[in-house]
């Protein structure tokens, strides 16, 4: 059975916490840069629509 490589492991873990902390810190400075009544609006960039676009839906009468 083949040996285990824990150096590998152990740099994957690290480059995900890295990642992680990069996006926590990514989503507190877009979270100051908005105006206090739009937070919650883009909840962590989830666009159930998957138009990225930027337009709106057109509305329905």
């Amino acid at each position: 059975m083949a040996k285990t490589n824990f150096q590998y492991e152990k740099r994957q873990r690290e480059l995900e916490k890295k990642k992680k902390a990069e996006e926590k810190a990514r989503r507190k400075l877009e979270a100051k840069s908005r105006p206090d009544g739009e937070q919650g609006s883009e909840q962590d960039g989830d666009d159930s629509a998957g138009d990225s676009s930027g337009e709106a839906p057109p509305a329905q009468e």
